[in-house]
């Protein structure tokens, strides 16, 4: 072969690159796949995604049929019911119950099974738990809170003012949409649901709606300390004493979900969206400033100086407003801000307690009596931080509200309009 034969035209050397650079970015799109699978356990998550921009009365039948929200009712009891929770075929989540020996080591003399064989007989047992849960009614089966530990009869009017509630978010879920199966991934689904296992109590955080209190109970319940009176803000949020109910397997989560007690604790949206900004926003704060100031401000503030684009301190209660109505917004959501509907799923998870800030200690210390707990132990009422401001109240908020436009005050009530239905709160001063 001549020289000249062996060197390759550009026609030739392009077609090779290419062909090269589509093989890899094909192994690339694999791996990447492969990889997120090996770490969920459940195939590709399927995240949920940023909601409408706003939400009018009228488009709440379109919010509640979107992907984050899709209610709908079987028309036919023997209808196939789609795997929209959890994609069985594609898991590699192993639980540990399952193991075909029953603890039995391999007889002597035998070899012992390839790990193939033992990889399907264990893959057979999680798709077992798989059917449990495809067969699960959605949302869960409301149930009668369990009295029998509640002996003082001035609690009657709490019970009955509780029963009213958990009627009202039913016959709310019912008419705007039944469930058959959720839509979002389940692990996503229960990730604010802490969980004290000796009163089997699931409590749904709600930020902004007592909830630093309510993990000082629970760790007390859970024998973590004393009193609820001499633990920190630190210990409380950063100090990973507690259990979230997605740390458990499908069967722990599954078994918890039907038999222990369900809390959520919310609080009027107008109102807990002013009392996170107050606390994020108005006092020095190395994360939100940074994170969330920084973005705000070079968005929504013209003519911004160059020391707030630095610290992202100063943000004004408008820009944060502006911010949150955005459906492209410069920075995500947070939980602080998020909708109740997103944090715990009231239509999908039938809560046996709805208590309201509003009525806080009344509701918890009246919880505490259903559960069971220590006579002692009261729910605390000090103001977690900040503690020389007003509580954000109705007063407050509309201190606030006059800053803004009629338009954007309404626009704030049709982004929270779940919230304000599915817990019967009235409509804001706009």
């Amino acid at each position: 072969m001549q020289p000249s034969e062996m060197v390759m035209n550009p026609k030739q050397v392009f077609l090779s690159v290419l062909i090269f650079g589509v093989a890899g970015l094909l192994l690339f799109m694999y791996l990447q796949i492969w990889i997120e699978e090996q770490h969920t356990g459940w195939g590709p998550v399927n995240y949920l995604q940023p909601a409408p921009r706003f939400m009018t009365r009228g488009k709440i039948q379109e919010h509640i049929n979107d992907q984050n929200f899709k209610f709908h009712m079987l028309k036919d009891p023997t209808e196939k019911k789609e795997n929209l929770l959890l994609n069985s075929e594609r898991s590699t989540r192993v639980l540990t119950e399952t193991s075909h020996s029953q603890g039995e080591g391999p007889p002597l003399g035998k070899a012992t099974e390839p790990p193939t064989i033992k990889l399907i007989e264990k893959h057979q047992g999680t798709k077992t738990l798989f059917k449990k849960f495809r067969e699960m009614s959605w949302p869960l089966d409301i149930r009668p809170l369990n009295k029998s530990l509640v002996k003082d009869n001035k609690w009657k009017g709490t019970d009955a003012t509780q029963e009213k509630r958990r009627s009202f978010l039913q016959e709310s879920c019912k008419k705007y949409g039944g469930v058959s199966h959720p839509q979002s991934h389940l692990f996503h689904m229960v990730s604010r649901i802490y969980v004290e296992d000796k009163h089997k109590i699931l409590y749904c955080e709600v930020p902004k709606a007592g909830c630093s209190n309510w993990k000082r109970v629970l760790m007390v319940l859970n024998g973590l300390a004393p009193s609820a009176y001499n633990i920190s803000h630190d210990a409380v949020h950063y100090g990973k004493h507690l259990k979230k109910l997605d740390s458990f397997d499908l069967k722990g989560i599954y078994t918890r979900l039907n038999t222990y007690t369900k809390a959520v604790f919310v609080r009027d949206p107008m109102e807990r969206l002013v009392s996170a900004f107050r606390d994020k926003f108005e006092h020095p704060n190395s994360y939100y400033h940074p994170v969330f100031g920084k973005a705000i401000i070079k968005k929504y503030r013209p003519n911004a100086c160059e020391k707030a684009l630095n610290n992202g301190s100063g943000v004004k209660f408008k820009e944060f407003v502006h911010y949150l109505l955005d459906s492209h917004r410069p920075v995500g959501m947070d939980i602080h801000w998020e909708k109740v509907s997103k944090l715990c799923y009231p239509c999908l998870i039938n809560y046996d307690f709805v208590g309201k800030f509003e009525t806080l200690e009344e509701d918890a210390n009246y919880f505490l009596q259903l559960i069971g707990a220590p006579k002692e132990l009261k729910f605390p009422n000090f103001k977690d931080r900040h503690s020389s401001d007003e509580r954000t109240n109705a007063q407050v908020v509309r201190q606030y509200l006059k800053d803004l436009t009629r338009t954007e005050r309404q626009l704030i009530y049709d982004f929270y309009y779940l919230d304000y239905l599915m817990f019967n709160y009235t409509t804001p001063f706009l």
